[in-house]
């Protein structure tokens, strides 16, 4: 049924049923918004920005193409912060100039009746002098020194060395948090998410692995998980619960994260986040090995397990095909599915699962940075 095309499966639509009488398109309702299919575009890192990490007209085109009548895109990670900055490229919404940019994109998403939440994000450690404001040093937790490369003016380079963050610092970088929110208010998203995973700095928080702290924010379980709680509670005052989301990746190696027990980690975590009443728990696979590709026979086992803790609506991500999207939500573990590499290539991936077309095959070195080759170039469905 499936042939493998540069590392992702191509459905074949004469060997399947349609889906779109299944779960995978039935309607949903995640805090105030109603959506009428479950298929989620999620975050994804495409660094297009030109000038001041502004957002621009191709990424109105770019998003605007993948909108769909009451479906949920989750717009990629958003600098709240000017010291942030992990990927050269990326964009931000720490002044006007930059929520005025998204303000085009929600427009473009909104003109297709879609629903759009913009990921606010910080960088952390994950960063380099390049990228940083004067010069200066990343900041993190803790200063452990880690194995991983960031994209800056000249390419992929190792990370800088960070140093530990202030107290002073963990409370301006909370309000950074906050007004970006209200930015991101001001341009007209339907919601927002907390980007609490992939090794940047509220994951770098949560776990021991880079939080090797002594005071208020590092230690015991409850005192890493005191960051992303309070970014949560920042982001909560302005938008309201009910139109805030959170992203975590339990047990996530990425940007060499590790803790030594994430499960009562990951737990007490989607325990805190019950007493929000979020729209939505955003939960990455483990199963997503270092060249981003699914490990073989692995099931997606943390929605399963957070299922019996978090108490709202599951956004499940990582490795996902049509056929196992659907069946993770039949089985009640997820309510939603979030596509990455899927919508990069699909413009229209929404139209294609739903009557089981053919998929676009992806070209990973366009995936980040660039121009509109491997961005807005991709085609629709045609059967001439």
């Amino acid at each position: 049924m499936q042939n493998s095309v540069n590392g992702i499966s191509d459905l074949r639509g004469d060997k399947s049923p349609a889906l779109s009488q299944n779960k995978l398109f039935s309607n949903i309702k995640i805090g105030a918004n109603e959506l009428s299919h479950r298929v989620v575009m999620a975050p994804l890192t495409r660094m297009r920005t030109v000038t001041g990490s502004i957002p621009n007209d191709l990424m109105a085109e770019y998003y605007g193409q993948r909108a769909t009548e009451g479906g949920l895109i989750i717009a990629e990670a958003t600098l709240v912060s000017t010291n942030g900055q992990g990927y050269y490229g990326a964009p931000g919404i720490y002044n006007d100039a930059q929520a005025e940019g998204w303000e085009k994109i929600v427009n473009a998403v909104h003109e297709k009746g879609g629903k759009i939440f913009l990921q606010l994000w910080h960088g952390g450690r994950q960063s380099h002098v390049d990228l940083q404001p004067d010069g200066g040093l990343p900041i993190g937790p803790s200063v452990i020194p880690h194995d991983d490369v960031v994209y800056t003016p000249k390419g992929w380079v190792p990370v800088t060395l960070n140093r530990e963050a202030t107290i002073a610092e963990i409370k301006a970088i909370v309000a950074d948090f906050r007004s970006g929110a209200e930015r991101a208010l001001a341009a007209g998203f339907d919601g927002v998410e907390l980007h609490g995973a992939n090794g940047y700095l509220i994951d770098q928080f949560l776990q021991d692995g880079s939080n090797q702290r002594t005071d208020e924010y590092g230690g015991t379980i409850e005192k890493r998980t005191r960051l992303l709680l309070e970014v949560t509670e920042a982001i909560v005052s302005v938008y309201g619960a009910d139109r805030v989301g959170v992203r975590v990746g339990p047990s996530g190696t990425f940007g060499s994260m590790h803790d030594s027990d994430p499960i009562a980690l990951f737990g007490y975590i989607a325990e805190q986040l019950n007493k929000f009443g979020l729209a939505y728990l955003h939960i990455i696979e483990p199963r997503i090995n270092g060249s981003y590709e699914v490990a073989d026979g692995l099931e997606p086992v943390a929605s399963k397990n957070l299922r019996t803790i978090f108490k709202g609506n599951i956004i499940s991500a990582g490795g996902f095909q049509p056929d196992n999207a659907e069946d993770i939500i039949k089985k009640g573990n997820a309510d939603l599915v979030a596509f990455g590499r899927y919508f990069i290539s699909n413009p229209d991936l929404v139209k294609r699962i739903k009557e089981n077309l053919p998929l676009n095959p992806y070209d990973r070195d366009t995936f980040y940075g660039g121009d509109a080759r491997g961005y807005t170039d991709y085609p629709f469905y045609s059967n001439n």
